[in-house]
């Protein structure tokens, strides 16, 4: 019996809102864990995931408010009360599970950041959009755009 390979997940994450960027986290990790390729493409907003910490504040606290006019970090505190996966756990889970980080090149330059600006604890990959559309289609691929 032919062992068929499962189908590429590319997700393209744009937003900066903190419910979003935490749930298209959660779908990356879930996907990777049941064997399926995953890339996560962070672009506009979304690259606030990966800023690097200031001052003891995680980066990622500038993410938008939650759905419910929460911040960044009450949001997270109140998911790890509450026996969710943070933003940090599920960001480590996609690390573990092999999940291709990029951060977009032209995102980067549109919000005037430089790499020195992202962490370093992170196995990022730059690249533009014809790298992540030339991974996405590999292994008859799906791109979701959040």
């Amino acid at each position: 019996m032919k062992e068929t390979s499962r189908r590429r997940l590319s997700v393209v994450l744009f937003s900066g809102d903190y419910d979003r960027v935490h749930y298209s986290l959660a779908i990356a990790s879930a996907a990777a864990a049941i064997d399926r390729p995953v890339s996560l493409f962070l672009t506009g907003n979304g690259l606030k995931l990966i800023l690097d910490d200031f001052e003891g504040v995680p980066g990622w606290s500038l993410l938008g408010n939650s759905e419910n006019g929460q911040s960044a970090l009450k949001r997270d505190q109140e998911h790890h009360k509450n026996g969710i996966c943070t933003i940090d756990a599920t960001l480590k889970a996609c690390v573990e599970l092999n999940v291709k980080i990029y951060r977009c090149e032209m995102g980067i330059v549109i919000a005037g950041l430089n790499k020195k600006a992202f962490r370093d604890d992170l196995p990022l990959k730059s690249g533009g959009l014809s790298t992540f559309l030339s991974e996405a289609e590999k292994d008859g691929g799906q791109i979701i755009f959040i």
